[in-house]
């Protein structure tokens, strides 16, 4: 970098998991392609202060165009080929149409990813569910984050995270679920060693099977057997009950279901230490401290999400912060960390095949007919569509007969690979939009699109705690290389569809946020509203802070936590208990397998290792 050269900072976020952390690009006035700007956490941000992880502080060294995807390529006799983006998206286009005539909308299907960003992800869903008129849009992010947007709609109404970062430092007492912070969320892993600091009385309780870097910082590790979260946190919910420390006037105004998740939760110590493992001391000594302990955040990530049972263990654990009133309030309430930087953002727009954009429900015909009237839209799906792992079995059984990749290598990070590999060597039609040429995805690609890499595009991106930042683009585009929107945005066109006119990330926010207030009332009402940010130029676009939705023009600084009036999103305004019943894994190890499998993260590197 030449230092005689003016400097230019660009405020963005980090591409990499779901704390969401504000970076300083630092930039000499004649950056090329290539170039290795100076990376700085940024300190106005609220979600790390400042603060960057080994992966953040490195961001830098991963813009080199080394191994980039660059320029479209077609396969053709086996081999691939150079082309222009009209010859491929005309082959896409062309492909995709060519199957929906003969086999029906059912037979195409996206695979994304919650690495794009939400106008990438808005433009998708609309193109699948609106125009295309099939759910079959999934998301990698469907493997550590769907347990919690059903465990939060089937609790609270609505896919809410009530609380916020500031709660960890306010809380008397966390407790880590399936969640080695230190290596997954390692910037606000450090907010809470600080906490801990100051605040030496500060209860740190770490629920793993594993003892990992996460437990050197903790009071008490409980070590469970992996899948028996459900018996811990129902044991405690029936501890809570029997010594009465449920919050009865809270429950009555507030909640229901209370009785039948009681009865499914009548465990005593002793059966809840058998079950999972544990020293029935360690065990009353944890649930004497929670039911102590009024400020409690239970924040929970991949080790309770990622199981067969995930959606009842995050219920099982909102049931102990409802029976107690422990929800919305600082320092308290149930926590879901995101995976990655923009699974949340996946959410908002729809991008589950079960969901419909701006929190709507799928399977509920008003709510169906909101989305397509506002899309103006020629169809709209009428089912859920195929979900991740049986999306890739539909392609081996040729229901599935063309499929977008986009921002994610599922050859890698999907389980069994070699059934995914077949799958995509039946398929008929592969589309991959990456940024990198040689994946083990792209070997079984016909269409190489070149996709931004962070730096490059522009957007926002949602993090754990709801908050909507900014990345912002400080490199031009490499070689050929076009953002996710604009391809499938020029696919569509090429198909026939309006509505897919946009020239700008900010003409697509503008459109989900106008979406997110779309007849938002009555039985549609949903806390899930961008209107305080309708109607923003694009200067304002430009400059935008971030912030926590809802955002309206009655709170346009954002709202920082949720429920905290015991009003929740369920048409009667009332929170409900879960049953729920402890289930073992679907596959238990016996005679042939004796042994479990208990994968984590790589502190230093990011999911499959940039393969």
């Amino acid at each position: 970098m030449d230092m005689s050269l003016p400097v230019s900072t660009v405020r963005t976020t980090c591409p990499y998991c779901g704390v969401g952390c504000g970076v300083k690009a630092n930039l000499r006035s004649n950056e090329r392609p290539g170039t290795i700007p100076i990376i700085a956490g940024d300190a106005d941000h609220a979600a790390n202060r400042g603060r960057l992880c080994v992966k953040g502080a490195a961001l830098g060294e991963t813009l080199g165009l080394d191994g980039r995807l660059l320029y479209p390529q077609l396969r053709e006799n086996g081999a691939l080929r150079r082309a222009s983006w009209d010859e491929a998206i005309g082959h896409v286009a062309g492909g995709l149409a060519s199957i929906i005539a003969e086999h029906g909308p059912d037979a195409v299907a996206f695979y994304v990813s919650g690495q794009i960003l939400t106008e990438d992800y808005y433009v998708a869903n609309k193109l699948m569910k609106g125009y295309i008129g099939s759910a079959n849009i999934d998301t990698n992010s469907r493997l550590c984050m769907s347990s919690s947007v059903a465990g939060h709609k089937r609790a609270f109404g609505e896919d809410i995270v009530p609380g916020c970062y500031e709660d960890f430092e306010l809380a008397d007492m966390i407790v880590l679920a399936g969640s080695n912070a230190a290596w997954c969320h390692p910037t606000l892993f450090q907010r809470i060693l600080r906490a801990k600091e100051a605040k030496p009385s500060l209860q740190i309780v770490v629920i793993d099977p594993r003892r990992t870097a996460t437990c050197e910082l903790a009071d008490v590790h409980l070590p469970v057997k992996p899948g028996t979260d459900v018996w811990l946190f129902n044991g405690l919910l029936a501890h809570l009950a029997r010594e009465g420390m449920a919050d009865q006037a809270y429950v009555a105004a507030h909640t229901e279901g209370l009785d039948a998740a009681l009865a499914a939760a009548q465990f005593d110590i002793e059966d809840v230490a058998r079950a999972c493992r544990l020293d029935p001391r360690a065990v009353r000594a944890f649930y004497e401290s929670f039911a102590a302990t009024r400020k409690v955040v239970t924040a929970y990530s991949q080790g309770v999400n990622q199981s067969s049972s995930g959606t009842d263990k995050v219920n099982s654990i909102i049931n102990c912060h409802l029976l107690t009133g422990r929800i919305g309030q600082p320092g308290m309430g149930p926590f879901s960390l995101t995976g990655q930087p923009n699974a949340m953002g996946g959410r908002e727009v729809g991008g589950l095949a079960n969901m419909l954009a701006a929190h709507m429900d799928l399977d509920n015909a008003q709510h169906r007919e909101l989305v397509r009237s506002f899309w103006d839209a020629p169809r709209i799906a009428s089912k859920p569509g195929l979900k991740a792992v049986d999306l890739f079995r539909a392609i081996e059984e040729g229901t599935v007969k063309a499929v977008w990749i986009m921002a994610t290598n599922p050859l890698v990070s999907l389980p069994d690979a070699d059934q995914v590999r077949r799958a995509l060597g039946k398929c008929e039609l592969v589309i991959v939009s990456d940024i990198v040429a040689d994946t083990d995805t792209n070997l079984q690609a016909d269409v190489l699109l070149p996709a931004l890499g962070w730096g490059e595009k522009d957007g926002t991106v949602t993090n754990s705690e709801r908050c909507i930042s900014r990345q912002r683009s400080f490199l031009p585009a490499p070689g050929e290389a076009r953002a996710d929107w604009q391809a499938l945005c020029a696919v569509a066109r090429r198909m026939g569809y309006s509505g897919f006119d946009f020239t700008s990330a900010h003409a697509i926010f503008d459109e989900h946020a106008r979406l997110s207030t779309w007849r938002n009332e009555g039985d549609s009402k949903r806390l899930f509203d961008l209107s305080g940010l309708v109607g923003l130029c694009r200067t304002d676009y430009d400059a935008l802070e971030p912030v926590q939705w809802p955002v309206t023009p009655q709170a346009p600084g954002g709202s920082t936590r949720l429920f905290g009036n015991g009003i929740f999103a369920h048409p009667n305004g009332k929170a409900r208990f879960i049953a729920t019943t402890p289930r073992g894994p679907v596959h238990m190890p016996g005679g042939e397998y004796p042994l479990a499998l208990n994968t984590g993260r790589v502190r230093d590197q990011w999911h499959t290792m940039t393969r």
